[in-house]
């Protein structure tokens, strides 16, 4: 638990002393001594006023070291971009930055992802990662690199880097646009992605290669989202005829499957 070192550093960085905090959170001062010094634990009541006085979440104030996190990242919270509030139980994302205290983009290569799946948010594995920089984008947004693997995501082919925009608030995901989604059990994948959170709680994964159906995922499955920015590849894209005539054989297959399922339900 981390909860002793955060509300002594979210205190400091508010520039307020034990007495004005304490005051603020009505408590006494010599209690919140104890939970700052882990003297006392605090009850769920406690935990509640904490969260609501910093507006950062109870499962952030207990479970993540906020001494680990970047200034950005630390400013993030503070205005109440919380994700854990935002329903998700994504942890809050680690980064790296360079020598002029700029985020760099790290590369998630074939090799690394199975690592990845479970290092995310692990400070010492991110540290290892090949980092680089595309001048070309926004030094205010986060950014990673992934290599993707297969062929559902076609004309992108297989081995690209896919570049994506770190999603804080997985609500703002938009549909018919590309993600690069880190999930629980299948890893790292590439997807167009239809939002149904409001719904039903659940993202909906769409292929750009017909042959591969859509399905759909709980948002507690989901680590981390991308939003697709750009991909380097070192292949010349095919002409389109074939995939295209490929479609429609495919759609033509799937009227005649429900014609035929028509007449045995008659």
């Amino acid at each position: 638990m981390f909860f002793k070192s955060n509300i002594k550093l979210l205190r400091k960085r508010r520039g307020r002393t034990q007495d004005e905090a304490a005051l603020a959170l009505s408590l006494k001062r010599s209690t919140l001594s104890g939970y700052e010094n882990a003297v006392a634990q605090p009850n769920i009541n406690a935990l509640m006023q904490f969260s609501e006085y910093y507006g950062i979440a109870i499962d952030t104030l207990v479970k993540v070291d906020l001494r680990s996190l970047s200034e950005s990242q630390l400013n993030q919270l503070e205005r109440g971009y919380d994700i854990y509030i935002k329903g998700s139980n994504l942890r809050v994302l680690t980064t790296t930055v360079d020598q002029d205290n700029e985020e760099n983009i790290e590369l998630v290569g074939e090799k690394a992802k199975a690592g990845y799946a479970t290092g995310y948010a692990d400070p010492d594995y991110i540290r290892i990662l090949p980092t680089f920089k595309l001048p070309f984008l926004s030094k205010q947004k986060k950014y990673r690199t992934f290599q993707i693997s297969g062929d559902s995501m076609l004309p992108i082919p297989d081995g690209s880097y896919v570049t994506g925009e770190f999603v804080q608030d997985w609500t703002t995901i938009r549909n018919q646009h590309a993600y690069v989604v880190l999930t629980k059990d299948d890893g790292v994948v590439f997807k167009v992605l239809e939002n149904k959170i409001n719904e039903n709680g659940k993202i909906k994964l769409h292929s750009l290669n017909p042959l591969y159906l859509p399905y759909e995922m709980p948002v507690s499955e989901i680590r981390e989202v991308w939003k697709f920015v750009n991909y380097i590849s070192a292949e010349v894209p095919e002409a389109n005829r074939e995939k295209d005539q490929l479609a429609k054989e495919v759609k033509q297959l799937k009227k005649q499957v429900e014609a035929i399922q028509m007449k045995l339900n008659l």
